[in-house]
């Protein structure tokens, strides 16, 4: 049976009240959570996995769901990511494929950007953890060594495994951050930190308030494909993202996601390939081949990296083919 441990839980009802509340508790010493629908943090409170005394809620805050074209607020609803609701069509394409349609009434657009790193040896309960040892990211002051790559302990190899950050990425959005120290605004491919540990950015006590989106981004056609053991549940088990404007293959991104510690632009490989010029079939060709030789999954989630590497030049192909019809 599952406990939730203990923790305070905070409902302020405005930004600058959450952020006064986080540079209370940062000056006590006391460590917290920020959660949105709590759909990824409570169950992972319940296998008790790097719990928090406090929680904060971004439920209450005004101005926080707020849906249009060029903007995103961070308790939007992944339910509510729809066309009619004037959402991008390549967004609402990658938020109809997460979790169930249960889980996307309650999950949030913020959350679902801070997903927390996900690993075989990590996303476990604490029992079983303890009983054989803890790994570099959860090592409890031991200074265990990683458990995917052993003899190093200097970086965190657990995977993102989020499917709309690529969509984002591809599109040009950039997010909004606010905490005790102010705000600030990031192109959303500088959003994510590579180490499975830091995840992000984010500095303490700060929380993501919105994505905001270019004019642009109307233009783009896009198309997201994702790899997953159940097509009705299951966290990507690699994710390819694409866009461009349509009739100017100079225009188009590549994004990936589930495959590293961060999702992420190919904009390298994409150029290498489109150097000649748009070929059709040879240039998707091309593509996805390179694609696939960028990224470097590892030994940690539920289907084995090399398939799902390999799987990277079959996404790529749909993504890039399904865009430009």
């Amino acid at each position: 049976m599952m406990l939730m441990p203990p923790f305070t839980l905070h409902h302020p009802i405005s930004v600058d009240a959450a952020c006064e509340l986080a540079a209370q508790l940062m000056a006590s010493g006391e460590s917290f959570d920020w959660v949105a629908g709590g759909t990824d943090l409570l169950p992972n409170y319940k296998w008790h996995i790097n719990t928090k005394p406090h929680v904060i809620s971004l439920a209450r805050i005004e101005g926080t769901s707020t849906i249009s074209a060029s903007e995103l607020g961070c308790m939007t609803r992944l339910a509510d990511l729809t066309e009619a609701n004037g959402v991008h069509p390549v967004i609402v394409q990658a938020a109809s494929k997460v979790a169930s349609s249960l889980i996307r009434t309650n999950a949030t657009l913020g959350g679902n950007l801070c997903l927390d790193t996900r690993c075989f040896w990590y996303n476990q309960g604490e029992d079983w953890r303890r009983s054989i040892d803890w790994c570099h990211k959860a090592d409890c002051g031991s200074g265990a060594d990683c458990r995917v790559i052993p003899n190093q302990n200097t970086l965190c190899v657990a995977t993102y495994q989020g499917d709309i950050a690529p969509t984002l990425m591809v599109l040009g959005a950039s997010v909004h951050l606010i905490g005790p120290n102010g705000a600030r605004t990031l192109p959303i491919q500088s959003f994510y930190q590579l180490d499975g540990m830091k995840k992000n950015v984010l500095e303490e006590g700060e929380f993501l308030l919105k994505v905001t989106l270019p004019e642009e981004a109307a233009l783009r056609t896009g198309s997201y494909q994702k790899l997953r053991v159940r097509d009705s549940w299951d966290f990507p088990e690699a994710g390819v993202a694409a866009s461009w404007i349509e009739g100017d293959p100079s225009t188009l991104v590549l994004a990936t996601t589930a495959l590293e510690s961060i999702p992420r632009c190919h904009p390298e490989e994409v150029a290498a390939v489109l150097a000649d010029g748009w070929k059709g079939a040879a240039s998707i060709k091309a593509l996805s081949s390179s694609l696939q030789k960028s990224v470097k999954p590892v030994n940690n989630t539920a289907l084995p990296p090399r398939y799902r590497r390999s799987m990277v030049r079959v996404l790529a192909k749909r993504a890039v083919q399904g865009m430009v019809k």
